[in-house]
């Protein structure tokens, strides 16, 4: 579901009520985790997370305008989703979090390559996503960018 929203507060207000809370409290988790550097914002339609522009002139290469994508996290029609770059970047955050996703849940992990989906929001892993984010900082999130951008661009 996309969401004309301005702010991630007005993005929370606009989802159904019984979402709210969720939300909030995933939002919560990741901006008391969050390395120093990144910002939050809209992006893409969700809550997102990037390196501002400032950090990071350059942006995200397939639209300079936009700020180097990080995470993001959304309500669907049917879950919520978080959108995590290094869990599809980096094969040891993503080991990682599969390891460690049973310990958290006992529903099984519905994940694809940078996405984790959350059907029942009462299951959300919020100490686990505070894990993730703590991950990667904004200067170690560039680092792997670029290098995989060079890879891709041979």
């Amino acid at each position: 579901m996309k969401y004309e929203a301005t702010s991630p507060e007005d993005y929370i207000s606009q989802v159904p009520s019984e979402r709210q809370a969720a939300l909030r409290k995933l939002r919560e988790t990741i901006r008391t985790n969050l390395p120093e550097g990144f910002e939050e914002g809209i992006q893409y339609g969700m809550i997102g997370y990037y390196v501002p522009h400032s950090r990071y002139p350059k942006g995200y290469h397939c639209n300079p305008k936009e700020p180097l994508p990080f995470m993001n996290f959304a309500s669907q029609k049917n879950s919520i989703n978080l959108y995590h770059s290094g869990l599809y970047a980096v094969p040891e955050i993503h080991d990682w979090f599969v390891a460690a996703y049973p310990q958290h849940c006992s529903r099984k992990l519905d994940m694809g390559k940078s996405c984790v989906r959350f059907k029942k929001i009462d299951d959300i892993p919020y100490a686990l996503i505070g894990e993730l984010v703590r991950k990667l900082t904004p200067e170690q999130w560039i680092t792997i960018y670029e290098e995989n951008l060079a890879k891709h661009k041979k």
